[in-house]
């Protein structure tokens, strides 16, 4: 089995700037690209976006900041499985034998924060020919109720179980950027951009760029974060954008 484990960021399939609004072209830009990718065993994972966002920030659950507040877990996962409803129904015009699975309903941190993910289901309906698809979500949080897994989270995990061959990261931009906004071709260690990640201000409730590279140099896989007119040349099997591997 060579497995694929792909990322489609959540700025990039809705319109952050509006809650709970789509980005139908991009997403079926993208949905394109899966259907006629040649894959034998892929899994999928988007963002929230201004879905699963929009919400977190309204009942102020975060990564780390839980809540047992009943609203916020049917408010944030409502929304989630909203925008997954939107990507598989998508998928599925496209023949994509793609399955939902979903985090709330399978993972959890226990006090120390540590993500605990079983991957068992998903080596199974990879096995039998399906597209699993996870999504940043809540998850249960052990003395905090409930706190955030993002979909970065839910990539590493499922990659580093189940010896994926090979990560992507379809996000807005186009790449590492350094000072000067180019695109960083390769990183091998974490001290080689920490300036430069030090200065980024792309973060949300799930985090940014620094902790990303950081998470993917421990990976074992070489991973790529590229913008989205590079992830047909990705699912061809090339490398564009900044490829990441430590």
């Amino acid at each position: 089995m060579s497995l694929t484990v792909l990322k489609l960021g959540g700025s990039v399939i809705t319109d952050k700037d509006r809650p709970d609004t789509l980005d139908g072209e991009m997403l079926d830009y993208v949905a394109d690209a899966v259907g006629d990718a040649q894959i034998d065993d892929l899994v999928l994972v988007h963002g929230a976006g201004s879905f699963g966002h929009h919400h977190a920030s309204e009942h102020g659950v975060s990564k780390t900041v839980g809540s047992s507040d009943v609203a916020a877990v049917i408010d944030i996962h409502g929304a989630m499985e909203t925008l997954d409803q939107f990507v598989l129904s998508r998928l599925h015009e496209r023949d994509v034998p793609a399955v939902p699975v979903h985090p709330f309903s399978v993972a959890s941190r226990d006090s120390d924060a540590e993500l605990s993910l079983p991957v068992q289901q998903i080596a199974t309906m990879l096995g039998e020919g399906f597209v699993p698809v996870l999504y940043g979500d809540v998850v249960v949080h052990e003395g905090k109720g409930v706190t955030i897994v993002s979909g970065d989270e839910l990539v590493t995990s499922v990659a580093r179980q189940l010896d994926a061959d090979r990560v992507g990261f379809c996000s807005t931009v186009p790449g590492v950027l350094d000072e000067d906004d180019a695109v960083i071709p390769e990183i091998t260690s974490y001290e080689s951009v920490a300036d430069v990640l030090g200065e980024s201000e792309s973060t949300d409730v799930t985090g940014g760029m620094a902790g990303k590279v950081a998470a993917l140099l421990e990976l074992g896989a070489p991973a790529s974060i590229f913008a989205p007119d590079d992830l047909t040349a990705f699912l061809d099997g090339e490398n564009p954008g900044t490829r990441i591997d430590g």
